[in-house]
């Protein structure tokens, strides 16, 4: 699919644009400039033709300012990226030397480039985007991305000037997000998996705002990796916009199938982590826990061993899961991980047979039958797995009602302990036969 780059100096409404191009809020909007600091990817469709746009940070060309620098090097990732450039400018504002500074950029690149002059909510501001002209481009398309004026004329446009693609087959990747508290080596971890700066990193916690989507390929790996801004307590989310960031990373956990929970070893598993546990846990996602800054750990023969299992108390009752100590700056055990979230993500989609299900527990549960209450005997005759996106199992027995919450668990633990479950949150009913 053609990709096409969204760049411009701060503050111009690349943003907003974005999100009117692909149809929904995606990227984060705000009043000051800075705000978008990673490319952000996004799909759009027009006249049956799909293709992908990217949202870049604002450039400035020469600054000393260390995000600055780093939203730059972005910019020109996502130029060499693109197939096609959509050079937004502020109309309100007219021409100012950072624009002259983005187009000097722009015009030693051999893409084409449409010049987008944004915020033409009315009649006088489309006037006013005339003056564009002395930046050298051929063509100016005043529109409003606040309300979608001039977009459809754009539009029409841009995807004669797309290169023809072959169609493919598409088919659903496993998501798989890197969630975790600020400055716990997400970034790090994408970053060294892709082989590129995808992502801007710094040792000050809190760089990634947005989520990130990668399509990764290699190894014999695929599927759709997400990078997503740390989550911090809500008592610590003091800025509107970090609070934009916590709710995207957010809904990155609810739309992902695994999440690799990475700590930081030397800090341990806060409160804040079993929070973020639990999010994973409540929403039914697969789970891999990632020990990250292992190298910088004093260790002796048995501290993984040590460390792991007071983890696992931690994390109880459910603590069925992959825990892997990595160190993202070694590159150590990198590709394990990979390995571990795709075992889970098989696990979370896999469909048990009935009858297997009914071979396996019946005997169990005949030789550990639940026990009487009131003089009632419970008997379970049959169990089944329901149609739902995560393992999800119905024992239909007599008197559901009269079920106690340690056999649900005894259910819950041989069935863990007779099919390859791991890494995965399960839900066990009992129902009427």
């Amino acid at each position: 699919m053609a990709l096409v780059a969204i760049i411009g100096r701060p503050n111009v409404g690349k943003s907003t644009f974005f999100n009117r191009l692909i149809g929904r809020r995606q990227a984060i909007v705000d009043e000051f400039s800075g705000v978008t600091r990673d490319r952000h990817y996004g799909k759009s469709d027009w006249g049956g033709i799909e293709f992908s746009v990217i949202d870049t940070g604002g450039y400035i060309s020469d600054s000393a300012d260390r995000f600055e620098k780093e939203i730059a090097k972005q910019v020109i990732i996502a130029m060499e990226e693109a197939a096609l450039i959509l050079f937004v400018c502020d109309a309100k504002q007219g021409v100012i030397d950072l624009d002259r500074d983005v187009a000097k950029l722009l015009r030693r690149s051999d893409k084409p480039v449409m010049l987008v002059a944004n915020k033409c909510d009315n009649p006088s501001n489309t006037a006013d985007s005339f003056e564009f002209y002395e930046l050298g481009f051929e063509t100016i398309y005043p529109v409003s991305a606040m309300n979608g004026g001039g977009t459809g004329d754009l539009l029409d446009d841009l995807i004669k000037l797309l290169p023809e693609e072959e169609p493919v087959d598409e088919y659903e990747l496993p998501r798989i997000s890197v969630v975790g508290r600020p400055n716990a080596g997400k970034s790090s971890f994408v970053n060294a998996l892709l082989g590129v700066e995808r992502n801007i990193v710094t040792e000050i916690a809190g760089t990634t705002r947005d989520t990130i989507d990668t399509h990764y390929n290699a190894f014999g790996f695929e599927f759709t990796l997400v990078d997503t801004a740390g989550i911090r307590k809500k008592a610590k989310v003091h800025e509107d916009l970090e609070f934009y960031s916590v709710m995207r990373a957010i809904r990155a956990i609810e739309g992902s199938d695994v999440c690799m929970l990475m700590i930081d070893a030397k800090e341990g598993l806060g409160q804040q982590d079993l929070n973020i546990f639990s999010l994973i846990e409540k929403n039914r996602k697969g789970v891999v826990v990632l020990v990250n800054k292992w190298d910088l750990l004093d260790k002796e023969t048995n501290t993984a061993k040590e460390f792991e299992a007071d983890l696992r108390e931690k994390l109880a009752p459910f603590n069925d899961i992959p825990i892997i100590f990595t160190s993202v700056l070694n590159m150590q055990r990198i590709h394990k991980s990979l390995q571990m979230a795709l075992d889970v993500y098989k696990n979370r989609t896999q469909r048990i047979k009935t009858n297997k299900l009914n071979e396996v527990m019946l005997p169990i549960i005949d030789r550990m039958p639940p026990p009487a209450l009131k003089g009632k005997h419970i008997k379970i005759k049959y169990v089944q797995q329901l149609p739902t996106h995560a393992p999800t199992f119905a024992y239909y027995c007599n008197l559901p009602q009269y079920i106690t919450e340690s056999y649900r668990r005894f259910i819950e633990n041989q069935m863990r302990k007779n099919f390859n479950l791991t890494g995965v949150p399960i839900q066990v009913f009992f129902r009427n036969k």
